[in-house]
């Protein structure tokens, strides 16, 4: 993984959990060649144990195939939320939790 690749490393985004793609925007350009273009996509893998579904896949220079990050992307469901989490160099950290009810019990008020 390369730090000079990138702008910020694991810039927070807040909950916006990417399971594919790339956050461009924080790609400076290839610290080896030297040049900003699209990225690849190499080494997919999903795997699921203990319940919770990883998703991992390898950033790279589609000039050089220089590897620009690792990301990790989870999905899990506990109790009655779903849970997400990223962890990228390039597209950063996020979390986010998301009820699998019809109304977010979160969101009720109590009516005392």
């Amino acid at each position: 993984m390369c730090g000079d690749c990138v702008e910020k490393e694991y810039p927070n985004r807040g909950n916006i959990c990417l399971e594919n793609g790339s956050f461009l925007l924080n790609f400076t350009g290839c610290a080896v060649c030297n040049k900003r273009d699209f990225m690849l996509i190499t080494n997919k893998s999903f795997k699921e144990e203990d319940g919770e579904e990883i998703v991992t896949y390898d950033h790279l220079c589609k000039n050089c195939h220089h590897v620009i990050a690792r990301h990790e992307y989870t999905f899990s469901i506990m109790d009655e939320f779903q849970e997400y989490t990223m962890l990228c160099l390039l597209c950063g950290k996020a979390e986010d939790t998301i009820s699998i009810l019809p109304d977010d019990p979160r969101q009720m008020t109590l009516l005392f």
